[in-house]
């Protein structure tokens, strides 16, 4: 078993994957495991604290976990006005701070908005972490809505 912060993992989210048995255990529930909750979790067990970003169609359901992870004290969101604000934002409080900087777009026009503060970020060797939405997987290379190869236009 793995000791756990019991207030992060409570039984009453519907995304919860874990709750504790009383003595600071974990005790797991995949079937309610979701991606969002997956990645905040992650991020929060890996000691970030502040996450720069907009908010849009695809990447709504890691918002979700956020806004909850935040209304437990475990995040920061920073509500930017634009993508590449988010980016710059990363990018500056990684250099600031000496953590990684982290910072969420959605699919397409809001993915390729992030890459300059991404491309700064990768001349420098700063740390970041960015995660963006993307289009269903059956939609992938249907020229669907916001679809785009953000992964081939961010290779080095």
């Amino acid at each position: 078993m793995v000791n756990v912060t019991s207030s992060r993992l409570d039984s009453s989210s519907p995304s919860a994957i874990a709750t504790s048995d009383g003595g600071g255990n974990a005790v797991v529930n995949a079937t309610r495991a979701t991606g969002g909750f997956a990645l905040i979790d992650s991020l929060v067990r890996h000691g970030v604290t502040h996450v720069f970003g907009y908010p849009g169609g695809a990447i709504l359901p890691v918002y979700d976990e956020l806004y909850k992870a935040e209304e437990r004290g475990e995040l920061q969101h920073i509500l930017v006005r634009h993508e590449q604000g988010a980016s710059h934002a990363a990018d500056g409080y990684a250099r600031a701070t000496g953590q990684v900087g982290v910072c969420f777009g959605t699919s397409g026009p809001g993915a390729t908005n992030l890459v300059t503060g991404i491309a700064t970020a990768q001349m420098d060797s700063v740390p970041m972490v960015v995660v963006t939405g993307q289009v269903a997987r059956g939609n992938i290379g249907t020229d669907a809505f916001q679809e785009t190869d953000i992964f081939g236009i961010t290779l080095p």
